[in-house]
């Protein structure tokens, strides 16, 4: 390459991050949307919420949510996945749309690991087994010796094949050899009053989904699926205390961007989750609709996804799920 190609490279490179630098000391110039891939209520959709007004608020700028449901959060991810890269268009993402979505559809618009750029993690909400109060079992040893002992005797439910439910479900029976029903449901709130009626025996329930039944005594705790207590079931243990570390299940969220976004704009917006998941004021709202603060920045979001990634997708091939 002549002296003179190799000059014209270089100021093209110093045009271009300079161009970038400024796109970022400007941004955000107007509004952000920021994409909800799923309807109004649940978890995402208040999560989103949340983090846009303090985002708003930081930044001097609205930033809009926008609800996008349809096909568990592939309608709403793809939108973000295919728009501009001009820092303009953000998401969040459950790990349910990142980590296992992709085993369970035969096609996908968008691949989780190319198409969407990782910046920050906000918060999880943790699986827990909890169990009829008529099962003699009080902790997971001892129910697990009991499963062993009763094969194909015990129903669990959840909310649809390849929910996080479900799948905790199959995780459980996969590490001890344990066989036990799964049954689906499609409206949650059935599925727990089946648990406290006894037509179910258990569930790998979500926290938000079964702490006040809990609290009430309609159902007994075993262990939650983590390596840390639930702040608002502190007495329960995790599935890590319990002697079974690779018992963990939870559906998480982070914050995510078309690639090709600016660097600079995303390292502003990584910095600025990061502090608010790091604050009391931000974290107590989260604790408030029942999500743990889950503090990491863009490099800790893509190792749990490519762990997470790996993990369900052994889970899915042995349980046969699918979706389409």
């Amino acid at each position: 390459m002549s002296v003179k190609r190799v000059l014209s490279v270089l100021l093209a490179l110093v045009v271009v991050a300079a161009s970038g630098a400024t796109h970022a000391q400007t941004w955000p110039a107007k509004p952000v949307r920021v994409i909800i891939p799923a309807g109004q209520g649940g978890t995402i959709d208040p999560i989103t919420r949340l983090l846009a007004d303090a985002l708003a608020k930081a930044f001097g700028q609205p930033f809009v949510p926008e609800n996008r449901p349809g096909a568990q959060g592939n309608t709403g991810l793809a939108v973000v996945a295919k728009a501009d890269p001009d820092g303009y268009t953000l998401g969040v993402a459950a790990s349910s749309m990142l980590a296992i979505n992709p085993h369970l559809y035969k096609s996908m618009p968008y691949d989780p690991l190319k198409d969407l750029a990782p910046i920050a993690l906000i918060g999880d909400v943790q699986n827990i087994l909890v169990v009829h109060p008529g099962l003699p079992a009080t902790n997971l040893r001892e129910f697990t010796e009991y499963a062993r002992a009763n094969p194909g005797k015990l129903n669990f439910g959840s909310t649809g094949n390849g929910s996080s439910m479900h799948l905790a479900g199959e995780l459980y029976k996969k590490l001890t050899g344990t066989t036990m029903t799964h049954v689906p449901y499609s409206v949650p709130g059935d599925a727990t009053k089946d648990l406290i009626a006894g037509r179910l025996q258990l569930m790998f329930q979500l926290m938000t989904g079964i702490q006040g039944q809990v609290k009430a005594g309609t159902v007994r705790p075993i262990a939650v699926l983590s390596d840390r207590r639930s702040t608002t079931l502190p007495d329960v243990p995790t599935t890590v205390e319990s002697g079974m570390p690779e018992l963990q299940s939870s559906v998480w969220f982070g914050v995510v961007a078309p690639p090709g976004t600016p660097k600079p704009v995303l390292e502003r917006v990584e910095a600025e989750v990061r502090k608010l998941v790091d604050g009391p004021a931000f974290r107590k709202r989260l604790a408030d609709i029942g999500v743990e603060p889950l503090p990491g920045g863009s490099a800790e979001f893509a190792k749990m996804l490519d762990e997470e990634y790996r993990k369900w997708a052994e889970v899915v091939r042995i349980s046969g799920a699918k979706v389409d």
